[in-house]
């Protein structure tokens, strides 16, 4: 039995039973949270000093394509439709195996080192295994907590060969991955499916997609924005039909009417938004607001750490912060003045981190918020640190202040990943020149030119 006894740090809990601590204690069993209180004593435990610290849930990154962490700041500069042509259909076909590997494994780690410590991982470049095996080994050899969505790439079809569009998710590589990989129901990562969706398939591509992630209970994600739409009345077909539930995850969503918007959520399914890489490519503007009028709200992920950096506190500013814009700007128009205060507030975007996040994942009875028999995936920063002292409300300091630099302590299913402002993890420089050699000859094999 192993047990961690944290103590004398003020407690975001997320949880609206467990509240805010001022000043309080988490006791840790093994990979779950046995107790929170203003006082918790164990003299079998291993202590954690938190005073003048701020603990609160693991961060959830529901959306991110971690195999391109090799191409950092490559795609920065690019809108939407470069970025179809120079990765898709450049970069991506270039990958081997062990590039996938190195990619998701630092990637993985980077999301821990940044406070993350669930993925929803969406790898969607692997035409072989192989390279499914070796993604799925670095998301688990990185020790965080995935959903590793299984899916397909996307390069130009040569003469003779379907239009990925064209082509169904392999039933063969879903049912051989639970049968392989995902048998073990303790794994921290699970299996889903990163399928196409009526935006970017056939409709009877999105049938056959939709009833195999349902026969095997997987959640199915797909992309909904970017070019005009495959399938454009897909989505009300798919209603109809009874295929479009609580398993279904849109990704983005920036072309769906507030009328589909209102249908899915009705049924069910949740969104996981990118804000910062929707605007930065071209995506359009985040929905953040038009869910939230609805009774809804987001989860959010990176999306692409070959654009943007990997830190969540920074993409959760971004989506409040653009939709208090456009609130504000309303305000104005509307009525002459600016709202009487702020339309969202920070515990709303921090929500969207955790426990939305988990949501989105299905795994909002495990982890999301600090709540007794819940998963240990703790987080603890220094606010004691010049960029935050003083704190006068913990949950702003958290979502507002927050650095990288001041991420003192990660844990993940009761164990400690990250203590210090270190990373525990063996061989990190070892693999940071891997990374690197494995992202200099991806660039050297593009054919296209990078501005």
């Amino acid at each position: 039995m192993t047990k961690i006894l944290i103590k004398g740090g003020t407690i975001v809990s997320m949880d609206p039973v467990t509240g805010d601590l001022e000043c309080g204690d988490i006791l840790i069993n093994n990979d779950r949270i046995e107790a929170i209180a203003s006082s918790i004593s164990d003299e079998s435990a291993q202590k954690i000093d938190a005073t003048g610290c701020i603990l609160f849930p693991g961060l959830v990154n529901a959306h991110t394509h971690t195999w391109q962490t090799a191409l950092r700041g490559v795609t920065s500069n690019w809108t939407l439709l470069e970025y179809f042509k120079n990765m898709h259909a450049g970069l991506a076909t270039n990958f081997v195996p062990d590039d996938i590997y190195i990619a998701n494994m630092m990637g993985a780690l980077n999301q821990i080192n940044c406070g993350t410590t669930t993925l929803g991982d969406w790898c969607h470049n692997n035409p072989t295994p192989d390279h499914t095996n070796r993604g799925i080994d670095g998301i688990m050899d990185s020790g965080i907590r995935a959903v590793f969505f299984h899916g397909s790439p996307k390069p130009d079809p040569k003469p003779g060969q379907k239009h990925f569009s064209e082509i169904p998710h392999p039933r063969s590589e879903i049912e051989r991955l639970l049968k392989t990989r995902f048998q073990n129901p303790q794994s921290l990562v699970t299996l889903g499916m990163a399928i196409l969706g009526p935006h970017y398939s056939t409709y009877d591509v999105a049938v056959h997609d939709f009833l195999l992630a349902r026969e095997y209970g997987l959640i199915a994600s797909m992309h909904c924005a970017g070019a005009e739409a495959k399938t454009p009345d897909g989505w009300e077909r798919l209603a109809k039909d009874g295929l479009l539930g609580s398993n279904n995850n849109i990704v983005h969503g920036n072309n769906l009417t507030d009328q589909q918007l209102q249908m899915m959520i009705d049924l069910g399914v949740t969104f996981s938004i990118t804000p910062e890489m929707e605007m930065t490519q071209g995506h359009g503007y985040p929905i953040t607001g038009r869910l939230l009028k609805l009774g809804s709200a987001p989860s959010l992920g990176v999306d692409l750490e070959s654009g943007i950096s990997g830190d969540m506190f920074t993409v959760a500013r971004m989506a409040m912060g653009m939709q208090r814009a456009f609130d504000n700007a309303a305000s104005k128009e509307q009525f002459g003045k600016l709202p009487d205060t702020s339309t969202i507030h920070c515990r709303e975007a921090l929500e969207w981190i955790t426990i939305r996040g988990a949501q989105a994942l299905k795994m909002e009875e495990e982890i999301g918020s600090l709540k007794v028999g819940k998963k240990a995936d703790i987080v603890m920063i220094r606010a004691s640190d010049l960029n935050m002292c003083p704190v006068h409300d913990p949950v702003t300091s958290v979502l507002m202040q927050t650095s990288l630099s001041n991420i003192d302590t990660v844990i993940i299913n009761g164990e400690i990943k990250k203590q210090g402002g270190k990373l525990l993890h063996q061989g990190i420089e070892e693999g940071k020149e891997k990374l690197k050699t494995s992202g200099k000859r991806l660039l050297k094999q593009l054919n296209s030119v990078i501005h």
